[in-house]
């Protein structure tokens, strides 16, 4: 997958299935937005009809956390890769206000859901990846980030007697 995500392929989008699991991190980040960043999501909004057109955007919270999954692929090869997917975002602001503020617990909860809920439970985990444009230009080693966690039931053979 790594190598087809090189030219001549270019792929960028992909659907990963780990072997294990091997640990669910969360690691802080920057609290605020860097300048040309809050710069660039506070640019005027396009009129699609609506009649917003010149309408400054609202500036989304950014998240004090960052969210990754440690695993194992089946050639037994090690990988951290961040979370970038809305839903784990949104889940923590959720936790948060549940918490009443607590980080702390905010962050037990959303790893209870991705790590205990998820992992450990009774779900099969495929990851939907990305690879984003800065990392496809500098050749990164690894140029992808999960962009979505698809999490179904396991299906439990029947018994055959």
């Amino acid at each position: 997958m790594i190598e087809d995500s090189q030219a001549p392929q270019n792929v960028s989008l992909a659907t990963f299935k780990p072997a294990s699991f091997i640990d669910f991190i969360v690691e802080p980040d920057e609290r605020e937005w860097k300048p040309a960043w809050k710069a660039q999501l506070q640019q005027l909004s396009l009129d699609f009809g609506g009649g917003e057109e010149g309408k400054k955007r609202e500036l989304i919270r950014k998240l004090p956390y960052k969210f990754y999954y440690k695993f194992l692929d089946d050639e037994g090869r090690e990988s951290r890769m961040m979370i970038e997917d809305w839903e784990i975002g949104q889940l923590y602001w959720n936790c948060l206000k549940s918490a009443k503020g607590d980080e702390q617990l905010a962050k037990e909860k959303v790893r209870q859901r991705y790590w205990t809920e998820f992992v450990k439970g009774d779900h099969d985990i495929y990851l939907f990846l990305g690879a984003l444009m800065e990392s496809h230009r500098r050749r990164y080693k690894n140029p992808f980030v999960i962009i979505g966690v698809f999490y179904p039931q396991k299906q439990r053979q029947m018994l055959l007697f």
